[in-house]
C-alpha cells in the first residue's frame, strides 16, 4: 500500500495538535499541519450557523491528501468544505463534537465524557493524544535528575480557560497542598509548565519550589517526557483533560489538583468521575496512596477500527 498523507486542521492550540497528530501517527500516516484562520466575523459564529465555504478562510490552502483530520470549532467548516469539493476522494475525520450534523464527516472521534452518539462515532476514554510509551521511555535520561532515595513527583501545570481562572488564591492553595503532602525529606517535585501556563505562575512556582525541587522554566517537550518516565507520581491541574489523559499512558498514579470552577461543566465532571471509576486518577487531598491501572492507549485501540472504515470506503 502506498503511504497515505493526512492534512491536519486545527486552531494551533497544543491540545488540538496533540490529538490530530496522535491519530495520524497511530494510523501510520505522513502528515502536514494547517492552522485555521477564519475571517474576523466568522470567529464568533457557531459552525451550525456558518455557510459551508472555503471563502471563510483568510487564506486558502492546497489539499493534496486523501485523509483530513480536524479538531476544534474553527476547523469544522473547512473540513466540511473540502469534503463537499472532493467527495469520496477524501476521508474526513473530526475529533470531538463538531456541533453540526455528523453526516458531514466520515468519522467522528469523541471522548465518552462528551456524550456523543451516532453510527459514524467512535468513542474513547479521555482525549487521544500524541504521546507514546516508546517516546516517553526514550527520553527518560533527558533531565538527569538523581532520586537520592527520594520519590519523584511530576507536577504538570496548565493554564486559565473559561472554567478555571488560576487565581492567586487557587495557585497558593495548590502549592501549599503540594508542600504539605510531598515533604522534602521523602519527595522531589519536578515542575512542568505547559503552553498555557502564564509567566507569572511559572515565576511563582520557581519561588515556591526552586530551592528544594526542580523547576522547568520554559515549555520543553523532552523535559515533559522525561519527567513522565522517571516520576513515581504525577500531579496535573484540573483544567486540562488532554494532559490528564496523556499522564494516563504511563500507568502511574495520577493526582488531579482541583480548583473551584468559575462555571458549571458536566463535561469535566463526567470525565473526572469516569477516570476515578477506572482507577486512573484521585483528587489531590490529604494523603498519598500508591496504585496502578492498565496503561491507557486509546489512540492505538481505535486505529484498527478507523482503518476498517477507510477500507470499506475505498480509501485504502
Amino acid at each position: 500500500m502506498l503511504e497515505l498523507k493526512a492534512l491536519l486542521l486545527t486552531q494551533g492550540m497544543h491540545g488540538m495538535v496533540s490529538q490530530v497528530e496522535g491519530l495520524a501517527k497511530a494510523l501510520k500516516l505522513s502528515f502536514k499541519h494547517k492552522e485555521i484562520k477564519l475571517k474576523p466575523i466568522w470567529n464568533f459564529i457557531p459552525p451550525k450557523l456558518t455557510p459551508i465555504s472555503e471563502n471563510l478562510l483568510t487564506e486558502k490552502f492546497i489539499c493534496d491528501c486523501k485523509i483530513v483530520i480536524s479538531c476544534g470549532r474553527k476547523s469544522v467548516i473547512p473540513s466540511i468544505a473540502l469534503k463537499k469539493r472532493f467527495g469520496r476522494e477524501i476521508f474526513n475525520i473530526h475529533i470531538q463534537d463538531p456541533k453540526v450534523s455528523f453526516n458531514h464527516f466520515d468519522l467522528i472521534i469523541s471522548p465518552e465524557h462528551d456524550n456523543v452518539n451516532g453510527e459514524n462515532v467512535i468513542k474513547t476514554k479521555g482525549a487521544i493524544h500524541y504521546l507514546t510509551k516508546k517516546e516517553i521511555s526514550e527520553n527518560s535520561s533527558y533531565l538527569e535528575i538523581k532520586k537520592d532515595k527520594k520519590q519523584l513527583v511530576t507536577f504538570v501545570i496548565g493554564g486559565p480557560n473559561k472554567y478555571y481562572k488560576f487565581t492567586d488564591f487557587q495557585i497558593n492553595e495548590i502549592f501549599n497542598k503540594l508542600k504539605t503532602l510531598f515533604t522534602t525529606d521523602k519527595y522531589k517535585l519536578i515542575i512542568i509548565p505547559s503552553y498555557r501556563t502564564p509567566e507569572n505562575i511559572i515565576k511563582k512556582a520557581n519561588e515556591a519550589f526552586g530551592f528544594n525541587h526542580h523547576v522547568i522554566k520554559a515549555v520543553d517537550k523532552k523535559a515533559y517526557l522525561s519527567s513522565l518516565s522517571i516520576s513515581d507520581y504525577i500531579v496535573v491541574t484540573c483544567d486540562s483533560i488532554s494532559m490528564i489523559s496523556e499522564a494516563a499512558v504511563t500507568g502511574k498514579p495520577v493526582y488531579v489538583a482541583m480548583m473551584k470552577s468559575s462555571r458549571p461543566s458536566l463535561r469535566f465532571n463526567r470525565f473526572f468521575n469516569q477516570f476515578e471509576m477506572l482507577g486512573i486518577i484521585k483528587r489531590l487531598n490529604g494523603s498519598i496512596d500508591n496504585w496502578s491501572y492498565d496503561k491507557l492507549d486509546e489512540v492505538n485501540r481505535i486505529a484498527p477500527l478507523i482503518k476498517a472504515k477507510m477500507k470499506s470506503n475505498g480509501i485504502i
